[in-house]
């Protein structure tokens, strides 16, 4: 009778170690030692990883070049952050390819030094962010939530989680945590025509904003800076291109005689953004 027990009360420990083992587990501290940076991740068990990036993009803000404007508003803010003074979160708007990511890893290599660390979280997962927060709340160093590419649909849960966390939540904000986040949308949200027919006016002059407009502009209204980002001239283009060509060894005769065909690459790919400019110099720089 006793055998029948302990082998019941084995068979159900089992069963719980088996349930227990696919059941959501709460997000665990990594080693903070291992990299400067970590991507968070959710298994098809539900487990949310923070996993570290082994090997950060070698960027330099001093190889960013026409963004001045822009790089200043983020390295000054970025510098507050890390010297525990006052900063904002940001969101970083504009053409494609002109830099946005690419300034924030830049900042993420120039200021790791002295305690900065990021941890880049993809827009289906925001609705995690309090988990992430909660696990980086307590350690001395200074992290940025890093969001690349965001935009969003009506109804996706990630839109209200991430204007909860930056100003709409009951707790306080954490001070070592700032969300900078990319965007070819200012507002984040699809806007439509039809949404402009919900403004009123009355005869004072008053104008009342329909609600949907009021609910489209509240997220990004959120970010304390809005860093914007606009398409470069050929001229501006060619200095980028100019840039890379130098960081990737190619002699300046080399680099003067290679304008011409990346004007044409340029011209072939529809676009004279920074990424452009620097897959051109990768490409030239191999061949030559």
């Amino acid at each position: 009778m006793n055998q029948n027990l302990e082998r019941l009360i084995e068979r159900a420990e089992q069963l719980m170690a088996r349930i227990e083992s696919v059941l959501p587990q709460p997000l665990g501290a990594p080693d903070w030692s291992a990299a400067i940076a970590w991507r968070y991740r959710k298994r098809s068990s539900g487990h949310g990883t923070l996993e570290p990036v082994r090997h950060v993009a070698a960027l330099q803000l001093s190889e960013l070049k026409e963004i001045d404007g822009q790089k200043e508003k983020i390295e000054r803010n970025t510098q507050q952050f890390v010297q525990g003074k006052p900063a904002n979160n940001v969101l970083l708007t504009g053409a494609r390819g002109t830099g946005k990511s690419s300034l924030i890893k830049a900042c993420l290599n120039a200021y790791a030094p002295q305690g900065l660390r990021l941890i880049e979280v993809d827009k289906a997962d925001l609705t995690d962010l309090p988990d992430i927060v909660e696990v980086v709340s307590g350690r001395p160093e200074k992290f940025i939530v890093f969001c690349d590419d965001l935009s969003f649909e009506e109804g996706e849960a990630g839109y209200k989680a991430l204007k909860s966390i930056l100003d709409g939540s009951v707790a306080a904000a954490t001070p070592n945590v700032l969300v900078y986040a990319t965007s070819n949308r200012r507002h984040l949200l699809p806007e439509y025509m039809k949404e402009n027919l919900s403004y009123t006016h009355t005869e004072d002059g008053e104008v009342h904003p329909g609600e949907v407009v009021e609910e489209k502009i509240s997220l990004s209204e959120r970010f304390g800076l809005w860093v914007s980002f606009y398409p470069f001239s050929q001229e501006e283009y060619l200095t980028i291109v100019a840039q890379w060509l130098g960081s990737l060894g190619v002699p300046p005769a080399a680099i003067a005689a290679a304008r011409p065909e990346a004007l044409v690459w340029a011209l072939e790919r529809g676009s004279r953004s920074g990424r452009v400019a620097y897959q051109f110099a990768r490409d030239y720089a191999g061949r030559i």
